[in-house]
């Protein structure tokens, strides 16, 4: 089974969503980073900070770049190799093999550029024809982000693995009671969990126990139409 991950953006909780479905699973988990960017060569990027809170996770990262911008346009500044979509979904097809769950995590949002060519991330999810999980933020805002996500992945014939809401606070105010309420209805499908702020901070067991509580509505399968 492949479940790709996209974000309604930059900073709304992806990996540490994608650790989470990792923890919670019961099976072998394998994760996919198609590229990391604002990173450098001896820094700990994405699928480390993931091997960290789930050490039984296989994790590969396709590509990396210094400089904290979009793949596409990271990779012209440093003059390494581009990722294709092409490339992404032969690896996760590859690990599929040998694992029951391959995630394939995002970079920003799911129209973010992967090449020069305009390649996206959701071009990688109709090679696999895989569902997609929405991250999103909780506060005043989300609403149109998770409906332009649902936007583009309907438009491309994807299905939406639900949404989940990468950061949730111990005091969330009026505009994330509410958005909590309204987000099903934005085309995504409903929300099937939402990770504790701070839970990035926690041992690998504490973890795990937090993701599986935090994630009980979420299970990965086919996909669903918003």
């Amino acid at each position: 089974m492949i479940l790709v991950v996209t974000g309604t953006g930059t900073g709304v909780g992806k990996t540490m969503v994608t650790a989470a479905v990792a923890a919670a699973f019961d099976g072998r988990v394998a994760v996919v980073k198609p590229a990391q960017t604002g990173v450098g060569e001896t820094e700990a990027g994405d699928v480390e900070t993931i091997a960290a809170l789930v050490p039984t996770v296989t994790s590969v990262e396709l590509a990396r770049y210094p400089d904290p911008l979009a793949p596409a346009t990271a990779a012209a500044r440093s003059g390494l190799p581009e990722v294709r979509a092409e490339k992404v979904a032969d690896a996760a097809r590859s690990l599929e093999n040998t694992h029951d769950l391959v995630l394939v995590e995002g970079a920003g949002g799911l129209l973010v550029r992967l090449n020069g060519e305009g390649q996206t991330l959701a071009d990688v999810a109709v090679l696999l024809r895989a569902p997609v999980l929405v991250v999103a933020r909780a506060g005043l805002g989300t609403l149109n982000e998770v409906a332009l996500t649902a936007e583009a992945l309907n438009g491309r014939g994807l299905l939406s693995a639900g949404v989940i809401i990468g950061s949730w606070p111990d005091a969330p105010d009026l505009a994330m009671r509410c958005n909590l309420e309204d987000l099903p209805g934005m085309g995504a499908g409903p929300v099937v969990g939402a990770l504790p702020e701070g839970c990035a901070g926690l041992d690998p067991e504490a973890f795990a126990e937090t993701a599986r509580r935090a994630l009980a509505g979420f299970r990965p399968g086919p996909g669903r139409r918003g």
